[in-house]
């Protein structure tokens, strides 16, 4: 039987070796997404448009809601919330494909000699895609609605690159349980509903209880979300201390969950 590496290495390598292929497999899943519809691919841009209208009226406008205490900017609400749904939604995308990733392309495991561990990466680039396209939405909705964006927005890459690191050591995990339980995505379906609201996206952190602000921060989701936040909105640049610690998590996690999927994934082809 095969053995597969699943050194931190070969994690890089093989990233390296099959960039070509992942590229080619990120714009098929974005194109086929919307093949057939008559906007086509301008539907990725019509969504975060309209959902940001939809954020700004139902916030703003009908529940009055106010992000600072003493804020009377109708806009801050819709925006930093956008701000918190853009990572959210990156992350919910990758996780809740993850666990179907391998069955949905038995072919691979079966009938031809594919690199496996390469399809959270297509998933991540796909979603990546839409991340952009959405962040793009949200500075031109700053710029009108408030003026130029803080040079921190900047620092963006420095957030979502750890975090998407984060998302694929989850990613690879789940993609290999998956395979052999198959409750695992109705598990992570109902998890990523309860994570929508168990996350400072709706509210800040600042709005619960002292003793719970400390539990709150123990949600993977809570750092990157804040961060971007304080980035783009606010002005402020990270915490480093905060910023070092997602770094390191989000690298053991990523070199766990890869070390997992290199080690389980002998057994893909018996069990489908």
């Amino acid at each position: 039987m095969q053995n597969f590496s699943a050194s931190p290495r070969e994690m890089v390598a093989s990233f390296w070796r099959n960039r070509g292929l992942i590229r080619n497999l990120v714009h098929r899943e974005v194109v086929g997404r919307y093949k057939g519809s008559m906007l086509g691919i301008f539907w990725s841009l019509v969504t975060p448009i309209f959902m940001l209208a939809v954020y700004t009226f139902v916030f703003s406008v009908v529940f009055k809601a106010r992000w600072s205490s003493g804020s009377e900017s109708k806009s801050e609400f819709a925006l930093v919330l956008f701000a918190g749904l853009l990572v959210f939604n990156l992350f919910s995308e990758c996780i809740s494909r993850a666990p179907g990733m391998v069955l949905a392309n038995t072919n691979y495991v079966k009938k031809v000699v594919f690199p496996l561990e390469i399809l959270p990466w297509v998933t991540l680039g796909s979603a990546l895609f839409h991340f952009t396209v959405s962040l793009g939405v949200w500075l031109v909705a700053y710029f009108f609605l408030i003026g130029a964006p803080h040079w921190t927005a900047l620092l963006l890459p420095l957030i979502i690159l750890p975090f998407a690191l984060f998302v694929m050591g989850l990613s690879w995990t789940l993609a290999s349980l998956g395979v052999y339980l198959r409750d695992v995505g109705q598990f992570i379906g109902i998890m990523v509903q309860v994570l929508m609201f168990m996350t400072p996206i709706f509210y800040p952190a600042s709005a619960l209880p002292e003793q719970f602000q400390k539990l709150m921060f123990f949600n993977p989701l809570t750092p990157p979300i804040e961060m971007v936040r304080e980035v783009m909105y606010w002005g402020d640049p990270p915490n480093i201390l905060i910023w070092l610690g997602g770094v390191m998590v989000s690298l053991l996690t990523s070199l766990l969950g890869f070390t997992w999927f290199q080690k389980t994934r002998k057994g893909f082809a018996d069990v489908l």
